[in-house]
């Protein structure tokens, strides 16, 4: 089911100074931020070679990174994204098998353009999983 890995998700309390690093010190190639409300997050994605690293920001106070920073007030690893096929599929395939989709259950517009979900953390031994069709 599950294709190669998309990128990983690091919560930032600073966007702009999470660039700055990620650029001058690291020499890394930064995607311009794009603010998506339907998820509450400002983010930029960090591109090397074989993936990519995804920069989150709270878009407001209602936003979930907003709630993650509260508790992880330095930042922190979020999640990981990983590709799959055809999202439907893979998305009644995990919940036949008891796997708890976050939300609705119906996919949203991720940062790519594309369909993602995301995965209950106590469902995959706490780590949240982003799933975005390709």
């Amino acid at each position: 089911m599950l294709g190669r890995l998309n990128h990983v998700a690091i919560a930032v309390p600073d966007l702009q100074a999470a660039i700055k690093k990620y650029k001058l010190v690291l020499g890394a190639k930064v995607s311009a931020p794009q603010a998506l409300p339907e998820h509450g997050v400002t983010v930029v994605f960090v591109e090397v070679e074989n993936t990519k690293t995804e920069l989150l920001e709270p878009l407001g106070d209602k936003s979930p990174i907003a709630a993650f920073l509260e508790n992880n007030p330095s930042g922190g690893m979020h999640h990981m994204c990983y590709e799959v096929d055809d999202i439907i599929a893979a998305r009644d395939r995990l919940k036949e098998d008891g796997v708890r989709v976050l939300g609705d259950g119906d996919p949203k517009i991720g940062a790519h353009g594309k369909p993602v979900l995301f995965l209950h953390p106590k469902d995959f031994d706490g780590a949240l999983i982003e799933l975005e069709q390709v």
